[in-house]
């Protein structure tokens, strides 16, 4: 049995949608999850991160774990005990999804310290374990929703700077497939996309997709910090800024591990433009 931590997430939702699919007995875990949100056959447990004893449901009978590093509850994990309650359970197999900043930018608190814990414990640990370390998600650009919805004109930071976004479905069948087909132990899989892609572009693509121009506004950075600060601790801002502006010659590397895993090319950021039109609509 698969349990796949963080379901209700960008990946964490494909997975469990690809995993059952193909007959897999799934577990979900999300704070609160229920069972109107997972396919039918797969089974809701609500558990928290932050709160390693309320896994202990979720693990049992499970020889498989998809574990993410914690997101916002970053800070608030204990990456050790996670992963002893899931080897007391009998997990013997984890696929964590880690950050690219957890090599890129080591020193920090907020994208590789926290990071690298996590990675840490589970290589400590006695399971067949397999790191994913995505760069930049297709889907962050739906932060722009509302003003895309409103008013068709978004607004970001280095506008002209391009990275290497992918598409959290690739990681999603990334992460299904070295689930089912555990293959060489210990091995760390950069996922980043075939190209890199600009925010104007991005906004490009967005009016292709809808059929109608989407204009687009280059924020100074220090309007974007502002904004960002409302909802981000300022250590994750800053280095979020950094790589936006200034991403190491790390952060441009196309594509790494994923033919490997995926057996193809990721897909490119007009094709999740067009699945997801109808949110900016």
């Amino acid at each position: 049995m698969f349990v796949v931590i963080g379901t209700t997430g960008n990946v964490g939702r494909g997975l469990v949608r690809s995993l059952a699919e193909h007959g897999a007995r799934v577990t979900a875990t999300s704070r609160g999850i229920t069972a109107d949100q997972v396919p039918d056959g797969v089974r809701p447990v609500r558990a928290d991160l932050t709160d390693a004893g309320s896994l202990r449901e979720a693990f049992e009978g499970a020889d498989a774990l998809f574990l993410q590093s914690g997101g916002a509850s970053a800070y608030l994990i204990d990456p050790q005990e996670i992963a002893a309650t899931a080897k007391a359970a009998g997990v013997t197999r984890i696929v964590l999804l880690s950050s690219q900043g957890a090599a890129t930018r080591p020193g920090s608190a907020s994208h590789g310290v926290v990071a690298r814990a996590v990675e840490d414990a589970v290589r400590e640990s006695d399971a067949h374990w397999t790191i994913l370390r995505p760069g930049g998600f297709h889907s962050n650009s739906l932060a722009w929703a509302h003003a895309g919805r409103s008013a068709r004109t978004v607004a970001a930071p280095f506008g002209d700077v391009g990275l290497p976004l992918i598409d959290p479905a690739d990681i999603a069948e990334a992460a299904a497939t070295l689930l089912r087909d555990a293959g060489p132990a210990g091995l760390v899989v950069e996922l980043t996309g075939a190209a890199l892609v600009t925010p104007r572009e991005q906004a490009a693509a967005i009016g292709a997709a809808l059929g109608e121009r989407v204009g687009f506004v280059d924020l100074p950075r220090p309007e974007a910090r502002e904004q960002m600060l409302r909802f981000t601790p300022e250590e994750a801002v800053d280095t979020t800024l950094g790589i936006l502006g200034e991403p190491t010659e790390d952060e441009l590397r196309t594509g790494l591990g994923d033919e490997d895993v995926l057996g193809r090319e990721p897909r490119d950021f007009a094709d999740s433009a067009r699945r997801n039109a109808d949110v900016f609509r």
